[in-house]
């Protein structure tokens, strides 16, 4: 086995931790590691990204929802457009995506390096939110608001970008049940995971008729990753949430920056 897939197995272990200990923040990691260290393509590395955080996500869901952590309606509500969303995007945005997006005398740019460079901006954009200090609502601090057009209407956009660059979207779900329907932190994470797992899985199935998945890789990967979130889950009762998230973001935004130097430099 190369050196760099030995990484890349590490990787999967660490996109479950991730998941485990903050529910969110694994497809961050998943599609770099995939991509850069199994050189897979950027289109199937969106797929498998999807199917990887979206199984490992479901056991995290499952743990949570037997501790009552989850807020069912919120989760339904924001998970139905979002998998319908990410469903269409995959089945029929993605595919006709045209290999050659933009191109001049001195510089072509396709398909593969479109999505990588989006996903990058995507993550810088996650890595600041992440940076900066939030306060973010406690327990006490103000009932939940079951605002149906505007969680319709965040499930439809989270959900598109989910299936253009195979992200879970943790980070923008997060803040947007904290902040809009007022979930308090812990059942704003707890749901997160359930509406990651529906949206991911559900967006995956989109790419079953025109991808060829190589499940002997994926599967294994997978199962690294849900060994993952176990020990993050386990962690999360001693690991400070606030700065493990500032650090994780500083990560976050290097790993932003190199892949935007590796696709417009290298």
């Amino acid at each position: 086995m190369e050196t760099l897939q030995i990484f890349g197995y590490l990787g999967a272990l660490a996109i479950g931790l991730i998941l485990g200990l903050m529910g969110s923040g694994g497809s961050l990691m998943a599609v770099p590691i995939l991509t850069y260290l199994f050189h897979i393509s950027p289109v199937t590395t969106t797929a498998y990204s999807l199917f990887v955080v979206g199984t490992s996500a479901s056991v995290g869901a499952l743990r949570n929802f037997n501790k009552g952590l989850i807020d069912l309606r919120v989760a339904l509500i924001f998970a139905v457009p979002a998998f319908i969303a990410v469903y269409m995007a995959r089945k029929f945005v993605v595919p006709v995506i045209p290999e050659e997006l933009w191109s001049t005398e001195r510089f072509i740019l396709s398909r593969d390096m479109g999505i990588m460079i989006f996903f990058a901006l995507l993550m810088a954009a996650a890595s600041i939110g992440m940076i900066r200090k939030k306060r973010l609502l406690t327990e006490g601090d103000a009932s939940v608001r079951y605002n149906y057009p505007l969680i319709v209407f965040e499930g439809i956009v989270i959900g598109m970008l989910t299936g253009i660059v195979g992200i879970g979207g943790g980070f923008l779900i997060i803040p947007a049940l904290v902040l809009c329907v007022k979930l308090p932190m812990k059942k704003a994470v707890a749901t997160s995971l359930l509406i990651i797992a529906l949206k991911s899985l559900i967006g995956f199935t989109g790419d079953l008729g025109h991808l060829e998945i190589n499940w002997s890789f994926l599967i294994p990967f997978t199962l690294i990753s849900i060994l993952g979130i176990f020990m993050g889950m386990y962690l999360s009762s001693f690991v400070k949430g606030d700065s493990l998230k500032k650090t994780f973001g500083w990560f976050v935004l290097m790993v932003a920056i190199s892949i935007l130097y590796t696709e417009l430099f290298v």
